[in-house]
Order: C-alpha cells, then sequence, then structure tokens
C-alpha cells in the first residue's frame, strides 16, 4: 500500500524472512532448503504437465513444444541469473547493514579510535545501496530489461528455429507458441528479481507456495484452453501457451506483493524505482555472468545431441530420458545448494568469515551425502526408472549406460553447484562463466571428439565425455576457489570447521 510517497509494510502475522548472520546454520539450511527442494519438484512437474498434454494434441505438438523450451530457456536464463544476482546483492547489503548496527551499539560503550578493522574494511567494501534500494533498482530493471527482450525475441525467433534446424511440419507452431510465450516475460523477469528479493532474507517458502499453485492451476487451465469448456472455445496448441501466460502473471504479482511487503523493502519510496545507472551496474555486473552460465548449459545440451546425433534417435531419446531422472535425483542437493548463496551473502557482506566457511563445507558434506545415496538409487533402479519413460529395451539399455557414469557424478556436480553459489555470494560471479564454459563447451566438444573419431567408442564415447568433462571441471574449480578465497577471505579453510566452530 503506498501512502505519503512510501511504501508502507502490511502487517504480517508471521515473518518468512530469517537472519541469517545469527543462530544455526544447519537450521537455516533445513528451513530454507525444504520449501526450495518443493518448488524445484513442483516446477518441474509443471513442466511434464505441459509435455503430457501437448502428448494429447499431437506428436508435432511435443516436438514444438520441446523446441519452444530450448528457446525460451535463453529468457529464463536471464531471469535465473539477474535473480541471483539481486539475491546476492541484496543479501550482502542485508548482512553489511547487520554489521553496521552492530558496530554502531559497540561503539556507543567504546572511544571512537577502538573502531574494528573488520569495520573499517567494510567501510571500503560496502560502498553499497541500501537493500530497499537495491530491491527497488532490481525489479525496475527486471521491467525495463524484459520489454527489450520482447522486442528482440519478436525478431529474433524466426532466426533462432533456423539456428536448431527446425523447418519441418511443427516450425509454425513452434513460431506461434514463442510468439506467444512473449507475453509472459515482463511476469517471469518480475518473479525472478522478485524472488530474489524474498531469497535473499531467507524466504523459499513464498515461492515454493508460487510455484505449487501454478503447477495445480496448469493442471485445470491446459485442458480448458486446449480443448475448450464452459463457452470458452478450444485453441490447441496455442492454450498451452495462453495458459502459462496467465499463471506466470499470477506468479509475478503474487512473489511481487510479499517482496514489497518483506523487511528489505520496509520504507521504500516510489523515487527508489526510479532508474539509477549506478545500482542498474552493480545489478548487471553480478547478473550477466551468471545468466552467461545458464546460458551456456544450453549450448552444452547442444554440444551432447550434436555427437549423438550420427547414433540416431534411439540415443537421443536414451539421453533425454536419462538426463530428467538424473535431474530428479539431484533436486534434493540443488535445494542446499540454491539457499547457499543467500547465506553466504549475507554473512560475507556481515564480515561473518567462519559462518561462511562453515555453510560452505556443511553443504557440500551433507550434499554429497545425499547424492551417494541418489548415485545407489540410479544403480540399482536406473532401469526400473528408464522402464517408467520407455517400454523401448534399446533406449532402456542405451539410458542406463548413461546413468552407470551420471552415478559417481552426482557428488561431483553437488560440489560444483556449491563453488558456484560461493562465487555468488561473495560477489565474484565472473568465475561461473569461465567454468561453464570450459566444462560445457570445450571439455565435452574436445573429449567427446577424442572418444568417437579417435578411439572409436561409439555412444560409451558420449558419457564418457560428460564423465570427464565434470570431473575436469570440478578440479579446476577447485583450483579457481581457492585462489579467490585467498584473495577474498584469507581462505576457505576444511571440513574441519564443521568441529571447531559451533554454528
Amino acid at each position: 500500500m503506498v501512502q505519503n510517497g512510501k511504501i508502507k509494510k502490511a502487517k504480517a502475522t508471521k515473518t518468512r524472512e530469517r537472519d541469517l548472520v545469527k543462530g544455526s546454520l544447519p537450521e537455516h539450511f533445513r528451513a530454507l532448503a525444504i520449501p526450495a527442494g518443493i518448488g524445484m519438484l513442483f516446477n518441474t512437474l509443471y513442466n511434464v504437465v505441459d509435455t503430457f498434454f501437448a502428448g494429447m494434441i499431437s506428436t508435432d505438438a511435443q516436438a514444438g513444444l520441446s523446441v519452444s523450451f530450448t528457446v525460451f530457456f535463453i529468457l529464463i536464463a536471464f531471469g535465473i541469473g539477474f535473480g541471483q544476482g539481486i539475491s546476492a546483492l541484496v543479501g550482502t547489503a542485508i548482512g553489511a547493514s547487520t554489521q553496521t548496527n552492530s558496530n554502531e551499539s559497540t561503539n556507543t560503550a567504546t572511544t571512537t579510535d577502538a573502531t574494528s578493522d573488520a569495520e573499517e574494511q567494510t567501510s571500503k567494501d560496502i560502498d553499497i545501496a541500501a537493500p530497499k534500494d537495491i530491491s527497488a533498482q532490481g525489479l525496475s530493471f527486471a521491467t525495463l530489461f524484459s520489454f527489450l527482450l520482447c522486442v528482440a525475441g519478436y525478431y529474433a525467433i524466426p532466426h533462432l528455429l533456423d539456428l536448431l534446424g527446425v523447418y519441418n511440419g511443427y516450425r509454425t507452431l513452434a513460431h506461434d507458441y514463442l510468439i506467444l510465450i512473449l507475453f509472459a516475460a515482463p511476469a517471469f523477469m518480475i518473479a525472478f528479481a522478485a524472488n530474489g528479493i524474498l531469497s535473499a532474507q531467507g524466504d523459499t517458502v513464498t515461492n515454493r507456495n508460487a510455484l505449487i499453485g501454478g503447477f495445480l492451476a496448469n493442471c485445470l487451465l491446459n485442458p480448458l484452453f486446449i480443448f475448450g469448456a464452459f463457452g470458452i472455445p478450444g485453441l490447441g496448441f496455442d492454450g498451452l501457451a495462453i495458459s502459462t501466460v496467465i499463471i506466470e502473471w499470477f506468479v509475478a504479482f503474487y512473489l511481487l506483493s510479499h517482496a514489497l511487503k518483506s523487511r528489505a523493502m520496509a520504507q521504500t519510496k516510489l523515487s527508489c524505482f526510479i532508474p539509477h545507472l549506478k545500482i542498474i551496474k552493480d545489478i548487471v555486473d553480478q547478473g550477466a555472468p551468471a545468466s552467461l552460465n545458464f546460458l551456456t548449459i544450453t549450448v552444452g545440451v547442444f554440444v551432447i545431441q550434436y555427437f549423438l546425433q550420427p547414433f540416431g534417435a534411439t540415443a537421443v531419446a536414451a539421453y533425454g530420458i536419462a538426463l530428467r531422472i538424473e535431474q530428479l535425483v539431484l533436486l534434493p542437493g540443488l535445494g542446499l545448494t540454491i539457499v547457499l548463496l543467500p547465506i553466504i551473502a549475507q554473512n560475507h557482506g556481515a564480515k561473518a568469515l567462519d559462518r561462511v566457511r562453515y555453510a560452505f563445507w556443511w553443504c557440500v558434506l551433507t550434499g554429497i551425502g545425499m547424492m551417494l545415496i541418489g548415485a545407489l538409487l540410479l544403480l540399482l533402479g536406473g532401469k526400473f526408472l528408464l522402464g517408467l519413460f520407455t517400454q523401448d529395451p534399446d533406449v532402456i539399455s542405451v539410458g542406463f549406460d548413461y546413468l552407470l557414469l551420471a552415478a559417481p557424478m552426482l557428488p561431483a556436480y553437488l560440489t560444483l553447484f556449491a563453488m558456484m553459489s560461493f562465487f555468488q555470494g561473495i560477489k565474484r560471479p565472473i568465475w561461473t562463466v569461465w567454468i561453464g564454459i570450459y566444462r560445457q563447451i570445450f571439455a565435452s566438444a574436445g573429449f567427446a571428439a577424442l572418444f568417437i573419431y579417435v578411439l572409436n567408442w561409439n555412444e560409451w564415447g558420449v558419457w564418457t565425455a560428460v564423465f570427464t568433462a565434470v570431473w575436469s571441471g570440478l578440479l579446476l574449480s577447485m583450483i579457481i576457489l581457492i585462489i579467490v578465497a585467498r584473495e577474498s577471505m584469507q581462505g576457505l579453510g576444511g571440513p574441519g570447521i564443521l568441529r571447531t566452530y559451533k554454528g
């Protein structure tokens, strides 16, 4: 609600925000990661529902949806990246304000000359705007940038479809779907920005609720708009896009309303939303590398699919199904690494460096334990899980070959994701880009060419290339992590901090 040029914070019966600079870190992880993981699960199920109803229309509809998602992931990558950037900046500002308040309290009982080294360093580092200013600028920038993406997307869609080699019968379906889905672009960007503000404050519950609500609405709206009912005409394949546009705008308004009422945006003036170049530059500097990192994932999928083409539809289908299973098993670990970012951002901003170290190692070791259980699940139940998606024995056989190598990759993935959150949390996101370029593009393509064309390992050459790229990427990341951590916070220490520091 706006009064006297300010956005007043509404009364809340129970706050969902958490002070991540204080209290038990394992408890923070549990409180944040469980809702985050549940939200990611329902987000995945949302896409499964779309695929299911597209299959009820035609095979061309499923193909059109698959191609459309590949193109639309570019927009999603920008949204996720800038959302993470906003989260890191807001979290750092919150942590910095926490330390400043603590120092002010201490200084009332001591002389000015007793100012600590940590406070002096903070004043140098924190040419940081207030959390409310970063939040408001993040929302404004997300809105303006989304309209630029809409215009660029309108003209780029045909060329992107050409780049993907889509010239057959489902090109028209994919093109029309993407044109319609552009109307949801501002909603996506606003939702990611608002969620970045909320997650920086330790609130992952609101986004979980939004994703669950979106999934349930999708189950109802998809058949309504595809087949028609209650006087609404059936729109066929276009109904999938219309459903998503409506749902995403409701999700965006829901998240935005909670972000505006959060503590980070309390007493925010309308003038805070007027573009401020310095803050926008900080958001771009933090968010652009994260977006580029997610775009390298798309390129990496293209690379793997390119090398699989000579081995036919069986290999391509097997990889697609096995990849979905791998992603589902990764979800609990992803929940941990996602919430690691705001925890590190707040504590790094507050110069609580031991808490940063504790949080990182707790996340890595706990996550690896979870991934070992997941690896066992893939090894023992991989064929059964593949059988839930296909009855083709050849696809199951080839897919299980990939899962045999995917199982030992799970701990590596978890550690890589934790490192990416660390780089984001300490405001060094550019390293995520270089690591992504190496792992997703150069390593994947280079090792695949070696194993396929030189060693003649066929499909196994592709699977081994992925395996080698992941583990070599982890080694590179560890070297960079050690160097960056020494420069920024005198090192990360080791797992022993879990015994010596009571977080």
